[in-house]
């Protein structure tokens, strides 16, 4: 074994010295160990440490991970370079021991390789669940459980006890999700005993943990971090559970009565020839998850970091409830016809993506041919990491990048959908997220709705500027630990 690691290092280096020969330069970046490359300074915290060597290296770095020559993306201008200018050439995936074990071999949207099936599968998702006509047919729905979840915090407040604001919203998020993709609600225990949040964490702290597998491949298999037996937990998990979804799909299928949702979409184009989507258990399985995934865990950590940022800066707290005062009136709740008057709330849902991008590290782009990026060679096959984290939080592009100011977007026609690359927090280009529609109105309304409804107190006394805003990395970036607040109602409706 130790003579294939000494081979493959020097093929490695005879590969960089042929580049240097030909007179192609890499991007500048640190030296990495034998073997390991720069693999062992990620940490726990990979978007961090990538933000410090981008500092040292420059904004389009190069790091060996392993055997995968690896490219860090750390300003809005290279982003630009990557995901506009050469976008067809980095719109693919990289093969990775998450998405063979967590997205039936790479059969989702988000993980899939670049080509025809990807494409088909865009297509399809965009048509069936996320296009302007679908979000706007599940308007009714989203509001009825919104009012639902007004009502219930609305008792929760009568006694004047903290409630956990991160769990409800979670809960609220997989009730909506499940209802919009799998045609009714579900409850914790049809997934499993830890309920779905646990179980989406999971998966997102799986597929973003770099894997030492990925990047060494021949010592893949001995799963020296543990992560593809926890992978295989959570694959065995879903599958039961979305073996149970479509059992009761087909079940039902007959019925008359019964509307179409997204799954029954799917299962009707399973065995026709003429269909361009190529359908199969296993790819309903991976694409309802991704759905899930996507529409369940965003929403709700953009929702708390959102809440958490107005609860510690009670003066923008109040600039919002004062506009929504001036819109909506306190006789009434939130409704989705008043958001696009609520232009500061729009700036605060801004700079809460902007300071927690719900992936601080966008999902790896590859390479699939040599290109020149500027004026560095980024050889095919090269992983492409975009830290989002890092260029949302440029000096160069941002005034005062650590503080929380939503002002700072007054009179700016900048938004988040990846049109402007200094604010990218659902990507951009051809692997943009689709949901971003879909997720902005859900967020926004949630926001809205809590803050409007409610004036909000830290527990125990505790100040605002004394509360925990410690984060989590995963392929999302939630709150260390659940937001914690005593509601306290502001309408004066008394039906709620």
């Amino acid at each position: 074994m130790f003579s294939i690691a000494i081979f493959l290092v020097s093929l490695t280096c005879l590969w960089l010295w042929g580049c240097s020969k030909k007179g192609k330069r890499l991007p500048p970046g640190p030296r990495g160990l034998p073997i390991l490359g720069s693999l062992h300074k990620l940490g726990a915290n990979p978007h961090r440490v990538l933000h410090k060597l981008a500092q040292k290296h420059g904004p389009i770095m190069y790091l060996r991970l392993g055997f995968v020559p690896t490219i860090v993306v750390s300003s809005s201008q290279a982003a630009e370079l990557f995901l506009k200018t050469h976008d067809h050439v980095f719109a693919s995936r990289p093969p990775i021991e998450a998405a063979k074990y967590i997205s039936w071999e790479q059969r989702n949207m988000v993980f899939a390789e670049y080509g025809p099936y990807w494409r088909n599968m865009r297509k399809m998702c965009t048509l069936e669940l996320l296009s302007h006509t679908k979000i706007n047919s599940f308007k009714s729905m989203r509001q009825e459980e919104v009012d639902l979840f007004i009502k219930l915090m609305r008792e929760t407040a009568s006694d004047g006890v903290a409630v956990d604001l991160s769990a409800k919203v979670a809960a609220l998020s997989a009730d909506m999700s499940c209802r919009m993709i799998l045609g009714k609600k579900y409850m914790d225990d049809d997934l499993d005993e830890k309920g779905f949040k646990a179980v989406m964490q999971e998966i997102l702290y799986l597929a973003a943990t770099p894997n030492i597998g990925d990047f060494i491949p021949y010592i893949g298999a001995l799963d020296l971090q543990g992560l593809i037996k926890r992978m295989k937990k959570v694959r065995k998990i879903f599958d039961d559970f979305l073996d149970k979804v479509i059992h009761e799909h087909m079940l039902s299928e007959n019925k008359k009565d019964k509307a179409k949702d997204f799954v029954d979409v799917m299962l009707s184009f399973v065995g026709t020839e003429e269909s361009e989507y190529r359908m199969e258990q296993p790819n309903i399985k991976a694409i309802l998850l991704d759905m899930l995934v996507g529409s369940m865990d965003t929403s709700a950590t953009a929702i708390e970091w959102a809440l958490s940022e107005l609860i510690k800066h009670p003066r923008v707290m109040k600039k919002v409830q004062m506009e929504l005062e001036s819109v909506v009136g306190l006789n009434r709740v939130v409704e989705e016809s008043d958001l696009d008057k609520l232009e500061y709330l729009d700036m605060v849902i801004k700079e809460t993506m902007r300071i927690h991008p719900v992936g601080p590290l966008l999902i790896p782009h590859q390479s699939v041919e040599d290109c020149m990026v500027a004026d560095f060679f980024i050889p095919k096959n090269s992983r492409v990491i975009i830290n989002a984290w890092t260029i949302m939080r440029d000096p160069s592009a941002w005034t005062e990048p650590e503080e929380f100011w939503p002002e700072r977007f007054e009179g700016q026609d900048i938004d988040v959908k990846g049109k402007h690359f200094q604010l990218i927090p659902f990507g951009s280009g051809r692997r943009a997220c689709p949901g971003l529609q879909l997720g902005l109105t859900v967020v926004r309304l949630m926001v809205a709705q809590l803050v409007h409804c409610f004036d909000w107190k830290l527990p125990n006394g505790m100040l605002p500027s004394e509360l925990d805003m410690n984060e989590v990395f995963g392929l999302t970036m939630p709150r260390a630990n659940n937001l914690f607040a005593i509601p306290t109602y502001r309408l004066n409706n008394e039906s709620g």
